[in-house]
């Protein structure tokens, strides 16, 4: 039986946490890594989301690999949190799955990814 891309996201889902909007401050001051793999292009018209480490999802795994020679400075080890940011949720998901597959022990995703951030930061911005 062949799978659908919506039955490949929901197997990822299953092997992943997912993180909401306000969760984000308490990865990066516990020392983990949001990571934003939208397209710069996706990134130029949506813009950045603070905090983030920007690598695109056709290089995450090899820049978030610890033993490998073409990681980013700021990956530790296995065990440091990671949060994978897209636009809506879920090409994160499928990447997020993959650096579990990579030994990742908490590596999530961002539900709803930058659109439901940048809702929720807005919703926020006003209360204050």
């Amino acid at each position: 039986m062949t799978a659908s891309a919506d039955d490949l996201v929901a197997r990822a889902r299953r092997r992943i946490g997912r993180v909401q909007p306000d969760a984000l401050d308490g990865v990066l001051a516990a020392g983990g890594l949001v990571v934003d793999i939208r397209p710069a292009a996706q990134r130029a018209e949506e813009g950045e989301l603070d905090g983030a480490v920007v690598v695109e999802r056709n290089v995450l795994e090899w820049r978030l690999d610890p033993s490998g020679e073409h990681r980013i400075p700021q990956v530790r080890d296995h065990a440091q949190p990671v949060v994978v940011v897209c636009s809506q949720g879920y090409a994160s998901s499928l990447a997020a799955a993959s650096l579990v597959d990579l030994g990742y022990s908490d590596a999530t995703d961002l539900d709803g990814g930058y659109r439901a951030w940048q809702a929720w930061r807005e919703r926020t911005a006003v209360r204050s």
